[in-house]
């Protein structure tokens, strides 16, 4: 058999061709050592444990989090041998791990992010008051998004949320996230607001929302962002960059959307005192005409410039309609707005309330059981019904 003999270059090759089809990109974790920059182009440093050290190289504009030595991080890398015979990780993502070095990489990149103006409060958006659709960022199979639309149903109903469904943790997360939020705002009709949502979990759970890309992609949003991720104790560069921060998922559904039944009870008291107010203005001012022409009729020797007083009681009626017609807006006003919140509108849009036999509204499959009796409410007709079987999403 004739041996196969081959120059350090194929050799070289050969290895790389074949790390490339049996390992493509491996994870690996450790501690970062003589971390260096290299002509502000290429980024070099050592990922050790406590008996092997392994050399890693990366471009400089793929590191999106700060690093430096001893800093713990979790690498997605290709393995490789160099020309000069060395093995090597080329890196394409770092994300930190462990408390220590989370906190280390969030301080660093918050201070950077905070030089260039990206979490100053002058810069923050609000959000829109009534918005129609809602574009959700988060993982459909999670507690998080399950409350966020639970409470966003009960306080408004009628909101079309348009949910991208995203990993929430691990170097995954990142990019979906990032393609997430550029979907959303290249879309020729945009949502109203995005709304990112994950909900509590360790440090190490939570770290794809400290990265940098992702942070700059929020604050570069040209609609409204609204972040809500982990627990009120729980701060992420994601969260400073937002528009509006939230302490929860739920949190976020009850900033988003107000609750409909504390707008209409102020609506009622507002529209009673604008009514009670019109009133009394018109009495006070039926008065002052009166005694006007208490003075008039009693000036028997004055005689009046009935030009002069010809233009007061021209300013008189314009002022006064004037008055009138602000407080007739102001009532159209309200009345605009307790008609958008009617449910019989939402009704007829092709949605129907469920009440029970009490005629309360039922927000939630969990509050039947086989055999209840339930009214189902149409535009044009209600029907009673028997639930068969109760299936919970």
């Amino acid at each position: 058999m004739e041996e196969l003999i081959l120059t350090p270059t194929e050799c070289v090759a050969l290895i790389n061709q074949t790390l490339e089809i049996a390992y493509p990109t491996i994870l690996v974790e450790g501690e970062i050592g003589s971390f260096k920059y290299s002509r502000d182009k290429y980024v070099f440093f050592d990922l050790k444990d406590d008996e092997v050290t392994l050399g890693c190289f990366m471009m400089a504009w793929q590191l999106r989090t700060p690093l430096e030595d001893g800093m713990k991080v979790k690498v997605l890398g290709e393995p490789r041998l160099t020309r000069w015979g060395k093995f090597s990780l080329t890196i394409r993502q770092v994300m930190p791990v462990g408390a220590g070095s989370i906190k280390k990489a969030f301080e660093l990149l918050q201070k950077k992010l905070a030089a260039e103006g990206l979490l100053d409060p002058a810069r923050k958006r609000p959000l829109p008051a009534l918005p129609r659709r809602i574009g959700v960022i988060s993982s459909m199979q999670s507690a998080g998004f399950a409350d966020f639309q639970k409470i966003i149903n009960a306080r408004w109903g009628g909101v079309t949320l348009e949910v991208a469904d995203v990993q929430v943790q691990g170097l995954p997360a990142i990019e979906q996230n990032i393609a997430a939020i550029q979907y959303f705002n290249q879309q020729a009709i945009p949502v109203e607001v995005i709304v990112i949502i994950r909900g509590g979990g360790s440090a190490d759970d939570l770290a794809a929302y400290n990265d940098e890309q992702l942070a700059r992609t929020i604050a570069a949003s040209r609609i409204p962002t609204l972040v809500g991720v982990g627990h009120e104790v729980d701060t992420s560069l994601a969260d400073l960059v937002a528009d509006v921060r939230a302490a929860t998922p739920s949190n976020a559904a009850q900033l988003v959307v107000p609750d409909r039944q504390e707008l209409l009870g102020a609506l009622g008291h507002r529209t009673q005192r604008l009514a009670r107010l019109a009133s009394s203005h018109i009495e006070r001012q039926g008065h002052r005409v009166l005694l006007l022409q208490q003075r008039i009729a009693s000036a028997v020797d004055f005689q009046p410039n009935q030009t002069a007083l010809a233009h007061t009681k021209e300013r008189l009626i314009t002022r006064e309609q004037h008055y009138m017609l602000q407080l007739r807006h102001t009532l159209e006003s309200s009345q605009r707005t307790l008609r958008q919140v009617d449910p019989r509108l939402v009704v007829k849009r092709g949605y129907a309330l469920v009440r029970d036999q009490q005629g309360r509204c039922l927000t939630s499959g969990a509050e039947l059981s086989a055999g209840s009796e339930i009214v189902v409410q149409f535009a044009d007709a209600s029907v009673d019904a028997a639930v068969k079987s109760v299936r919970i999403a």
